[in-house]
């Protein structure tokens, strides 16, 4: 498995929108080729991460086009472009 981690800023005030606006899109975002898990996390001042664990690093790549699609969507809310990284998954535990 491969886990894209991408770091974010909300513009102030915009983080309910934002929040509300993710949940409309959950579809397209689980609809994703190969998306295992979808985490977003959001501090109060808007800072936040999204982990995607999808199946594996050539499907997250193939995923881009869509994936900037989806931020796009965000494009008034955010105060700067989004940070990407990738990583392999070495382990994914949950209770």
């Amino acid at each position: 498995m491969f886990a894209r981690v991408t770091q974010f800023k909300m513009k102030a005030g915009t983080r309910d929108a934002a929040t509300a606006l993710m949940h409309e899109l959950k579809p397209r975002i689980m609809g994703l080729d190969g998306m295992h898990q979808f985490i977003n996390v959001m501090n109060d001042d808007g800072s936040g991460y999204v982990v995607s664990i999808v199946k594996d690093e050539a499907t997250s790549d193939a995923n881009s086009p869509q994936v900037m699609a989806l931020w796009q969507e965000f494009a008034d809310m955010l105060e700067g472009v989004p940070t990407p990284a990738g990583f392999e998954v070495v382990a994914a535990w949950s209770n």
